[in-house]
């Protein structure tokens, strides 16, 4: 190398000092850019989303798998009913403040479908189902779709203990809502029309995502 591009060519010392300066200058620009605020074309504004459950008080709450007895889409009209799977879910029962009468609610999970709810009728009896102590049968007037339907159901738990307390606090609320039913003031009321009416009052408690439910299938 001659003496002149010696001369010419920088310093080793200089080259290290303009490497550190780079990212710094990177880093300052990117400092600068962050200080900038953009404001939303559209702004949403928060809206409170009302469950259906808010005038109510959990009287008991216990995981477990929803089965339902009856005709598939495809085999209706032929009478060939099996068991099929609603959903898994926690099992809720509801007390409403007001007017105490009680329900049974249950949302699918991760969906929140409503796939059970229905009055705590007293004249429901809870049956072991065969070959499992951990399951139980029974027959209700069912409002998950929107409209009353006599439905079987069937809801299995972990373990019998488990399935043992739900009918214990499920039987518990029946003698309650016997109790509600027949009214202080006329004890000689039809306990099973009372039952009827308030399975049609059903109607009248509104769960979040009932309109959307019914547009679209259940999520499996």
């Amino acid at each position: 190398m001659s003496e002149e591009e010696k001369a010419a060519a920088p310093a080793p010392a200089e080259e290290e000092t303009k490497k550190e300066e780079e990212p710094k200058k990177v880093e300052e620009a990117a400092e600068e850019e962050s200080t900038a605020t953009f404001e939303p074309v559209v702004k949403l504004e928060e809206v409170e989303t009302k469950t259906g459950e808010e005038e109510e008080e959990c009287l008991h709450d216990v995981r477990s798998k929803c089965f339902i007895f009856g005709e598939t889409l495809l085999d209706k009209g032929t009478g060939n009913k099996t068991w099929r799977e609603r959903g898994v879910g926690q099992a809720r029962i509801l007390r409403h403040r007001e007017h105490s009468r009680i329900r049974i609610l249950m949302r699918q999970e991760k969906t929140m479908k409503v796939i059970m709810n229905h009055a705590v009728d007293p004249r429901i009896k809870l049956e072991p189902n065969a070959g499992s102590d951990r399951s139980w049968v029974w027959s209700a007037y069912d409002f998950a779709e929107g409209e009353l339907v006599e439905t079987v159901f069937a809801l299995r738990f972990a373990d019998s203990e488990i399935a043992n307390g739900f009918k214990e606090k499920f039987e518990e609320a029946q003698k309650e809502m016997e109790k509600v039913l027949a009214g202080e003031d006329n004890p000689g009321e039809d306990g099973g029309a009372a039952a009827d009416e308030a399975a049609e009052a059903l109607s009248a408690l509104k769960t979040s995502g009932d309109d959307d439910d019914d547009k679209k299938e259940e999520a499996e």
